[in-house]
């Protein structure tokens, strides 16, 4: 790899781990703030103090900012501070509904780009297309501003019912329109696609544990019950967790009645059980459950409790390692704290939690490093197990404690050793943004192709991933993609079907060449 490409598989763990630190807290109670002690008095009266007295003028919101994160760096990686504007997308994704307009789009030479809009949504229904710019919103400019996001999205966003009038630039056809789009509720997918594998194989990819995901994977389950399978592949990884409550829903419809899905345990040793009940609707067929590095936290809840209880096959590379349970404490200005106040256990008696040293947060967000040098990602003989930590499941089969789920059935990185960075570049929306530049340069020839012409038109191109190194190269980063050609076209037709034609087709090309997949196939 070439100068930047090493750092990439650091960048983007980061970038991930972080989700994993918001996006893995179990739905535990809130809380207000509430009594003082003599230690919250001393901090409050030193606060005014500043604020009163100070020679300069100091923002002391900050400094309360900055007093909360170095309390919570003291504890435990996953005990953390939210800032309000991430707390209330945070809130908004975990909710899985927000009101706006139903666009995907993003910030393409600084002006709003539309990749998509939703399909029968405010945008689409207006008159809203692929490729169109935004420029006003209402007498708002959104262009050539360097807006940032929270500003940007809440110009888009408002009350239900109410409306905005966009003014947009139609690049196809070289024109300026104007729109008024009424606001509505739009629902924030969990679960990105429920379809069949073959006649009698039903896939469910789950991308985290919000309020609806119960819902929405109980409405595709039923779907794929219908259509007559005796096999189910839940797809986990990338999945950083969310709600406990919506894990235990779905694992009681894949588990008999009584059979214990997770128990927690606080500092005073009070145990919480939960047990699966009689209500399972796929209780007998065949489970198999996908995770990765970044399955954490809820995703390991399900997979340790399918694992334990005997009831399917764990498939992949040994999960994240979050066993800790977070309550969440609300402040008036919006923010939030998360803090850890218990561990859970799956079945056997497990914690899974990886090993950290309290106050060592950025020690333990690199373990991500150890797997890379370790060659874990490649071979499962090399994943580090504890003969100490040893559980035996329903059935007597032994597993691990400490440090994640261990697959039943290893699966390598699909790339070459060594350019694990390319793989983690795959899951970003650099992949997206590339198609989606391409697609503006020719987007009427693309619109008049069917599927298959369209497979047919990009299978004998041969210079989409010499392009697509081009744009990375702009981008900053000198990526040598030559030993990887196969796996980035792949993404790439994935990408330009899914802007296309959605992502039931799209889906299915990725699928079809899925190494975890095909070991499941076996």
């Amino acid at each position: 790899m070439k100068s930047k490409e090493k750092y990439l598989p650091i960048l983007l763990f980061s970038c991930i781990g972080f989700g994993i630190m918001i996006g893995g807290m179990l739905n535990f109670p809130t809380q207000k703030l509430s009594s003082k002690n003599a230690s919250q008095v001393k901090l409050n009266r030193l606060i005014n103090f500043i604020d009163n007295d100070y020679v300069d003028e100091v923002n002391t919101d900050s400094i309360v900012d900055l007093t909360v994160n170095s309390i919570l760096e003291k504890l435990d990686p996953h005990s953390i501070y939210i800032p309000p504007s991430i707390q209330t997308s945070e809130a908004e994704i975990m909710k899985g509904d927000f009101v706006g307009i139903g666009v995907n789009f993003y910030m393409h030479n600084d002006t709003v780009a539309v990749v998509s809009p939703l399909p029968n949504g405010p945008a689409e229904i207006a008159g809203i297309k692929a490729g169109d710019r935004i420029l006003f919103a209402d007498r708002t400019k959104l262009f050539g501003r360097n807006l940032p996001s929270d500003t940007l999205y809440n110009k888009l966003k408002g009350d239900d019912g109410s409306d905005v009038l966009l003014t947009i630039f139609r690049k196809s056809t070289n024109e300026k329109l104007k729109f008024n789009v009424i606001r509505r509720t739009i629902p924030i997918k969990s679960v990105d696609i429920a379809t069949l594998i073959n006649p009698t194989t039903g896939y469910i990819k789950i991308s985290r544990f919000a309020e609806t995901t119960y819902d929405e994977f109980h409405k595709g389950l039923t779907g794929l019950k219908n259509k007559g399978i005796s096999t189910l592949i839940i797809d986990l990884r990338n999945n950083g967790g969310g709600y406990l409550e919506r894990t235990v829903d779905i694992a009681d419809d894949l588990l008999k009645d009584n059979e214990l899905i997770v128990f927690t345990k606080n500092k005073k040793g009070t145990v919480n059980k939960t047990f699966a009940t009689e209500k399972g609707i796929f209780e007998n067929g065949k489970v198999f459950i996908l995770i990765d590095e970044n399955s954490a936290s809820a995703s390991e809840i399900l997979a340790g409790a399918i694992q334990d209880n005997d009831r399917g096959i764990i498939v992949g590379r040994r999960s994240f390692g979050k066993g800790l349970v977070q309550r969440e404490m609300d402040f008036e200005d919006g923010s939030a704290v998360r803090l850890t106040t218990a561990r859970y256990y799956t079945p056997s008696g497990r914690s899974i939690q990886k090993a950290y040293t309290k106050g060592e947060g950025e020690k333990y967000s690199h373990e991500f490093d150890t797997r890379f040098e370790s060659g874990e990602l490649y071979a499962k003989d090399k994943i580090k197990i504890a003969d100490s930590l040893k559980f035996k499941t329903k059935k007597g089969r032994i597993v691990y404690g400490g440090g994640g789920i261990v697959p039943d059935i290893f699966v390598p990185l699909e790339v070459k050793k060594g350019e694990e960075g390319v793989a983690y570049l795959l899951n970003t929306g650099v992949v997206g943004h590339f198609v989606f530049e391409q697609l503006d340069i020719s987007r009427k020839k693309y619109k008049l192709m069917t599927y298959t012409q369209f497979i047919a038109s990009v299978n004998e191109d041969t210079t989409l991933v010499i392009k697509f190194e081009k744009y990375l190269s702009k981008s900053g980063f000198e990526v040598d993609l030559s030993s990887n050609k196969d796996i980035v076209k792949k993404n790439i037709v994935a990408e330009f079907v899914r802007q296309l034609f959605g992502d039931e087709q799209s889906f299915q090309i990725l699928l079809k060449e899925d190494p975890m997949i095909k070991a499941v196939l076996k």
